[in-house]
């Protein structure tokens, strides 16, 4: 069993298995420990057959949105006048989210081999992959990964001598938050401005250059091998109802050992945090930010606001034990989103928190629609008014009133990723905002930086 820090005790990691090997990026030890196996059983079969076993798997999106990966397969049409692609969805730009970089970095071939099956199933015959511009290390580990398999027959004329054609192409974005939605990402791997198309025509029929196209996230094609080596039943096993399959989870913020943790999906959220040494600097849990930072907070226990309102007890929000699946942490009002959980100490304002933010998503719309490219400037504007003490307790209903404004009424969801946490912070912390009014300015301390380095990193020449 391969076990490292970074996982529970006694718990087999396999997404993250080569990551502490030596040269575990290299096809040698890829196939040494099993690698293109995967591959090998999903061509033995008919792609019809590839998407039923990945559909009875339960594999969930692992990108934000958690939809059924084999069901997004199934509507690509068998027939098609245009060729069909595959893209992988690499431009991993949500706060708070780093997985990806160390899954591309560290296993590169475990997600050419997903890629591949994929492509088999949909009846593609160009992969691309779309990077984040930033992502240096990543894109040279991916483009040495893709050069060896074309020399060992995974790529080219034949897939490990399958009469089947596959070829694979990396592509750096600009390092744009908006590209990681796939339309947006569609249109700037065609070259054009990387802003979100109207849909319907979903990519699925009309994608990359008019044909029918696949966009799936990195981790979400780095479990398809381990549905073919593993099994069906393992893979269940791995996962909750309806969420199968290993989990990979960005844990940042206030706590002792920050870093990227493997589990089971469906893993507690207050255990994770246990596994990562707790609440630093032995204070209080304030809140936790469970899948990236346009997700609504999870909070451990009832805020005075709720209490205030006179909520019975059964509708405050779920305390922080709630298993992380996309299905649980829902049902406790957040999302699941990318797995980017952000943990948050007493000592964290989340005025200044919330304004910060504000930073990111007004510097990050595209523009396109008005309620997106207004909002969240506007938004942050009146933010940082309260930050400063220059506020009134009128201008907190009003930030309210005007992130509702914003909720659905845009072409993509950025509007959504501010909007959604605006309203969750005020809700679950109103009395900390109205006290910004009171005291004329923010009261907590300085930020504070974790002095932890990196211990996945290694940004070789």
């Amino acid at each position: 069993m391969t076990t490292h820090p970074y996982a529970p005790q006694g718990f087999e990691v396999t997404l993250s298995k080569r990551w502490f090997v030596a040269k575990g990026y290299t096809y040698e030890t890829y196939v040494k420990d099993g690698g293109y196996e995967g591959l090998k059983k999903a061509l033995a079969l008919e792609p019809g057959e590839v998407i039923d076993t990945v559909k009875k798997c339960n594999l969930r999106g692992r990108g934000g949105a958690g939809f059924p990966a084999g069901i997004k397969w199934s509507f690509v049409p068998k027939e098609a006048e245009k060729p069909k692609y595959l893209v992988v969805n690499g431009d991993e730009s949500e706060p708070g989210t780093y997985k990806d970089r160390y899954v591309l970095s560290r296993d590169p071939h475990m997600v050419i081999e997903g890629a591949a099956i994929a492509a088999y199933a949909i009846g593609a015959h160009q992969i691309y992959f779309y990077l984040r511009g930033e992502f240096g290390l990543p894109r040279r580990r991916l483009e040495a990964a893709v050069a060896e398999a074309y020399d060992k027959g995974i790529l080219g004329d034949s897939v490990l001598g399958k009469p089947y054609k596959l070829n694979a192409a990396v592509h750096r974005g600009a390092g744009a938050y908006i590209c990681g939605e796939e339309t947006a990402l569609l249109e700037s791997l065609e070259g054009k401005i990387g802003r979100p198309r109207l849909k319907p025509p979903f990519p699925a029929v009309v994608g990359a250059f008019g044909g029918p196209t696949i966009v799936n996230n990195v981790e979400t094609l780095s479990c398809v091998p381990l549905i073919f080596t593993r099994g069906v039943d393992w893979f269940l096993s791995m996962g909750s109802a309806k969420n199968g399959g290993p989990k990979i989870i960005c844990l940042s913020g206030h706590v002792e050992r920050p870093g990227v943790y493997e589990v089971p999906n469906g893993f507690p959220c207050n255990k994770l945090i246990e596994l990562a040494g707790g609440v630093w600097k032995g204070r209080k849990l304030k809140a936790v930010i469970p899948g990236g930072s346009s997700t609504p907070l999870l909070v451990p226990h009832a805020c005075q606001a709720l209490a205030a309102e006179g909520a019975p007890e059964s509708d405050w929000p779920l305390e922080t034990d709630t298993p992380l699946d996309f299905d649980s942490v829902a049902r406790a009002g957040s999302m699941f989103g990318s797995a980017g959980m952000i943990v948050l100490d007493e000592n964290t304002c989340m005025v200044r928190t919330l304004a910060i933010l504000g930073n990111f998503y007004a510097h990050e719309s595209c523009g396109q629609c008005t309620p997106c490219r207004e909002g969240t400037g506007w938004n942050t504007k009146m933010l940082w008014r309260l930050e400063r003490g220059e506020a009134t307790e009128d201008d907190i209903d009003t930030i309210n009133s005007a992130s509702s404004h914003m909720l659905g009424m845009t072409i993509c969801p950025l509007a959504d990723a501010f909007a959604m946490p605006v309203q969750s912070y005020l809700k679950k912390f109103r009395e900390e905002f109205v006290e910004h009014v009171r005291r004329k300015g923010c009261w907590f301390p300085p930020f504070e930086l974790s002095p932890h380095g990196d211990p996945f990193w290694e940004d070789t020449p």
